[in-house]
């Protein structure tokens, strides 16, 4: 697999993405549904912002480790979220774990009306190898 990024700006590096993902020579591609803070039992969280999305960037990691797929391979990465302001308040954990795993991406980032239940946050993943 051959991958570019295309970047005519400088300032989304800041936001921790990219603008475009070209992806040549893929052997396979996963497309990941929204994972959210649910738990192993299937209880939604209704925890604050932040520890939902600690669970639900923990939640995208197990997928993608168990189809046999690297996190850093993620080529886009949309985020659902009920307030974006609480996100924002907490997108220093967001961009720590892209930074830790080189990622890459093309992102959303959506603020809807509701999601599932009690949760507050949602990521929905294309990965490729």
């Amino acid at each position: 697999m051959a991958r570019k990024e295309i970047n005519p700006w400088k300032w989304q590096d800041e936001r921790s993405y990219v603008q475009a993902v070209e992806v040549t020579n893929a052997v396979s591609t996963l497309y990941v549904s929204g994972q959210t803070a649910i738990n192993d039992e299937g209880v939604s969280s209704d925890a604050d912002m932040k520890t939902q999305l600690v669970e639900a960037i923990s939640n995208l990691e197990k997928v993608i480790k168990e189809a046999g797929y690297e996190s850093k391979n993620i080529v886009r990465l949309n985020i659902y979220t009920t307030s974006t302001d609480e996100l924002m308040s907490c997108f220093h954990v967001f961009q720590n774990w892209i930074q830790s795993h080189n990622i890459k991406q093309a992102s959303t980032v959506l603020e809807v009306k509701s999601l599932f239940e009690t949760l507050k946050v949602e990521l929905e993943a294309t990965v490729v190898k």
